[in-house]
């Protein structure tokens, strides 16, 4: 059995419970991070079959809360912390809500750097140091081709940069860094017409993570492990 331990947000659903289930299936230690216990159904179902694997409540919009969390595992060391709670409003031109693109910002962008600073120490004190968050090629400039998503979009640009200072400026802690783009996943945040699964997507997300180091940190790298223009 593993003596690794991960923390993983938004695992309640999707990418987030797939991590959930691979690490678990694999001996890691699973800290399962989500808003709502009570509604998590799959999650909770998952932990009842694996030891390894605990739930905690966490809505990473809440800052005081991500605090109090990091308090709470005060001791713990944290080999793997992947950012992967995040919202997706819809928005075009001429009809955006910019009361949901604050909310996007904070949520996609603001709390990966908050969670960074809650959980340096747990990180920095574990034996592999690697922090990773779920972006999307939504984020790159560069491969906007199709305009729209103004809020989904510049909120993942947001957090691009934020990981990339995060690579440079916790560099002397031995901590490591990765931004990953997941592909386009059938999930509920994907929709139906994805071109491939939740296990085909974290499989590949989970061989990114390992092979990250303090050499190649600060990257922004696909589920099939190719590098993307930011």
């Amino acid at each position: 059995m593993s003596a690794y331990q991960v923390l993983i947000t938004g695992a309640n659903r999707g990418l987030g419970l797939e991590f959930a289930k691979q690490y678990a299936a694999d001996g890691w230690n699973v800290l399962a991070c989500c808003r709502k216990i009570e509604s998590a159904h799959e999650l909770k179902l998952l932990a009842a079959e694996h030891d390894n694997l605990q739930i905690l409540a966490l809505d990473v919009g809440d800052f005081k809360r991500i605090d109090a969390l990091a308090l709470q595992l005060k001791n713990q060391p944290i080999d793997v912390l992947i950012n992967n709670a995040g919202v997706y409003p819809d928005s075009t031109f001429g009809d955006t809500n910019y009361d949901e693109w604050a909310e996007a910002f904070k949520v996609n962008a603001m709390a990966s750097l908050k969670m960074a600073e809650a959980f340096v120490q747990h990180v920095a004190k574990s034996q592999l140091k690697k922090i990773a968050t779920l972006s999307s090629k939504m984020g790159s400039i560069d491969d906007n081709s199709s305009g729209e998503s103004y809020i989904y979009r510049s909120s993942k640009t947001a957090v691009n940069m934020v990981m990339k200072s995060l690579s440079i400026d916790l560099k002397p802690y031995g901590i490591s860094f990765v931004t990953l783009h997941p592909g386009w996943v059938q999930t509920d945040m994907g929709g139906p017409n994805g071109l491939i699964n939740t296990q085909t997507s974290v499989t590949g997300l989970r061989s990114v993570i390992e092979n990250l180091s303090l050499e190649n940190t600060g990257q922004f790298i696909a589920f099939d492990g190719k590098c993307i223009a930011w």
